[in-house]
């Protein structure tokens, strides 16, 4: 058993099986302690007052959290797709709850593009994560969900790979553990489906010389002597 304790942030259900789902099935093989939390409530704001969407949601985020090993999952309930209308301050209590709670040593959190909801929850992570004395987290890296990183106009968000995880062992677990969100899935060549999320594993692959990898930014990394 592994003495790593990673936590990964999402704003929505399947940010982080698009962004980092072989990554997070490589950390569960290994014996690390992984709790995956998503900030919202996932449904509101596409779906108001559906009850029934809001369950499958939570219960597609767990099925494929379980196909990749973590059944340590948090949903909480800020709204969906309104988070840049809270005061900041909102955002960062339930995120430094997390931090505080689990003390991880590595947080991954989604990317700041063109999505408002993942800038409010990367913002409230820097905070959350700031270095000062005492502080658990030693890395910070942030991940790119497919379907929206991508899809961010330049200059508006800086998104220049400097870390990469090998997932060609671990890449059949990550398409496995998508199917399971079949509110998100979408025909190709939409970036939600099987082919572009393989293409995407197989062209970052090419990049750093695997059959299959993930990209990540480290923002922060703290080596201890």
């Amino acid at each position: 058993m592994s003495d790593r304790r990673i936590l990964i942030l999402a704003a929505h259900p399947d940010d982080e099986i698009l962004g980092m789902g072989g990554t997070i099935a490589r950390h569960a093989d290994r014996g690390d302690a992984v709790r995956i939390c998503c900030v919202t409530d996932g449904s509101s704001t596409q779906y108001a007052d559906d009850t029934e969407i809001l369950l499958q949601k939570q219960a597609e985020a767990r099925k494929a959290a379980a196909t990749l090993g973590v059944t340590d999952y948090v949903h909480l309930d800020l709204p969906d797709m309104r988070l840049d209308t809270l005061p900041h301050v909102e955002v960062n209590r339930v995120v430094e709850r997390q931090v505080a709670e689990f003390q991880p040593d590595t947080v991954y959190c989604v990317q700041a593009d063109v999505n408002l909801d993942h800038r409010t929850v990367f913002s409230s992570v820097a905070v959350a994560t700031r270095p000062r004395p005492g502080q658990s987290v030693r890395r910070v890296l942030t991940y790119a969900p497919t379907s929206s990183t991508e899809w961010t106009p330049a200059p508006e968000t800086w998104w220049v790979p400097n870390w990469f995880v090998d997932i060609s062992a671990t890449l059949e677990r990550k398409l496995e553990a998508f199917r399971h969100y079949r509110s998100e899935w979408r025909e190709w060549p939409h970036p939600r489906n099987d082919r572009a999320l393989r293409v995407h594993a197989e062209h970052w692959g090419t990049v750093v010389g695997c059959p299959a990898a993930e990209p990540f930014v480290l923002v922060r990394g703290i080596a201890l002597p």
